[in-house]
C-alpha cells in the first residue's frame, strides 16, 4: 500500500473536517465540532494561516492528517503544538501514524523549534503507548482551563 505524506491544501479542509468528527466521535464529544468549512479553511489558508496540517493520502484519498500551529512560551520561546492526529480506523496499523509524526519532527526542526507538546486524555492508551515510543513526557501537574466565550 502506498501512502503519500504531503502538506495540506484548501481542498483538504473537507475532508479533514470529517477526520476531526471521526476523532471527536471516538473521543466521546461528537456535539463538540462546531466550526464551519468555510471558518477552518479561511484558519489555515486565509491571509494570516493560525495553523498548518500534513495529510497522509492513499488511491483512495486522505486517510489521516495532523493539525499544528504555533505557541509562545515566556520561558522557552516558539513551540509546535499538535492539535489533532488521527489516522482512519481502518487504516491503523500501517504506521502512518509514525510517519505524521516523523513529519512534525522534520517540520518542527525546519521552523528552528525545539519542542512540540499536545495533549492526550487519560483512557487514550492506544495513542498514549504510541507517545511513549517518542520518549513523549506526560505531565499530570497542569489542569486544562478553557471559557466559552
Amino acid at each position: 500500500m502506498e501512502i503519500n505524506i504531503r502538506r495540506a491544501v484548501a481542498a483538504d479542509c473537507k475532508r479533514i473536517l470529517e477526520l476531526v468528527q471521526e476523532l471527536a466521535d471516538y473521543e466521546k464529544a461528537p456535539q463538540e465540532v462546531t466550526v464551519t468549512v468555510e471558518h477552518f479553511r479561511e484558519s489555515g489558508f486565509g491571509p494570516n494561516p493560525v495553523w498548518w496540517a500534513f495529510v497522509a493520502e492513499n488511491e483512495t484519498g486522505i486517510v489521516a492528517f495532523a493539525l499544528y500551529y504555533i505557541r509562545f512560551s515566556t520561558w522557552k520561546g516558539q513551540a509546535m503544538y499538535l492539535e489533532d492526529i488521527l489516522v482512519t480506523e481502518d487504516m491503523r496499523g500501517h504506521k502512518i501514524g509514525a510517519r505524521l509524526f516523523d513529519r512534525l519532527f522534520e517540520e518542527a526542526k525546519e521552523r528552528g523549534l525545539k519542542r512540540i507538546c499536545w495533549q492526550v486524555l487519560d483512557w487514550n492508551e492506544p495513542a498514549i503507548n504510541f507517545y511513549k515510543k517518542y520518549q513523549a513526557q506526560f505531565d499530570g501537574a497542569w489542569i486544562n482551563c478553557s471559557v466559552d466565550i
